[in-house]
């Protein structure tokens, strides 16, 4: 499996393996419908642990109502029901390992609450602002949405599948016109499936 440059950073061999917390990152919130797709598989069974904090949420919401043209009643609902369904996801007191960091400035609370919430995983569709250099120390792996969901699609193609046929029949959509969609985000991803594939190999760039 061959992914674009872009994606390329160290995958730790036990990334997946040592927990199932993952932070998201406001990119990928702020990406309807992938994040839909990954909140999905994150229901039960569910195959991951979600986890943000406040301020990768307020900068969700500033994407959303400024670059998208959210209005603010459905930013809120949005909010709310990210409440109500994770209340577990929300990251806390990390602001303390900021200064320790060496990641880009804007995003080391990123990485802080990655660390406070012992998720090895962040994931981000900036891989240039989590180098591994600074991520290793800590155990953790920064990944693209793309390379995350082949690996979940690889651990558990079935589950998968059926999660985003239940997202597309909520959204009155066919899988296909799901797929289509998703492409614009996770190409490999949309692919895979769209072609019935599965890669027999553990997903490392």
């Amino acid at each position: 499996m061959r992914f674009p440059k872009q994606y390329s950073t160290v995958l730790f061999p036990d990334a997946f393996a040592r927990n199932q917390f993952v932070i998201l990152d406001a990119c990928v919130l702020a990406s309807f419908s992938l994040c839909d797709t990954l909140l999905r598989l994150a229901e039960p069974p569910e195959l991951f642990k979600p986890k943000w904090s406040e301020k990768i949420m307020e900068e969700t919401v500033r994407v959303l109502e400024a670059k998208l043209g959210w209005p603010t009643r459905l930013t809120t609902s949005f909010q709310h029901q990210l409440k109500e369904n994770f209340a577990g996801a929300w990251v806390r007191s990390y602001e303390p390992l900021i200064p320790e960091l060496g990641n880009d400035l804007k995003d080391r609370h990123v990485l802080a609450a990655a660390i406070r919430s012992d998720s090895s995983i962040i994931l981000t569709q900036n891989l240039k602002h989590f180098r591994p250099e600074h991520l290793e120390p800590w155990g953790i792996a920064a990944l693209h949405p793309d390379v995350f969901l082949l690996e979940l699609y690889r651990k558990a193609p079935a589950l998968v599948v059926d999660k985003l046929q239940w997202q597309a029949n909520k959204a009155n959509r066919s899988l296909p016109q799901l797929l289509a969609i998703l492409s614009k985000t996770v190409p490999v991803f949309a692919s895979t499936i769209s072609m019935g594939t599965q890669p027999n190999v553990p997903l490392v760039p």
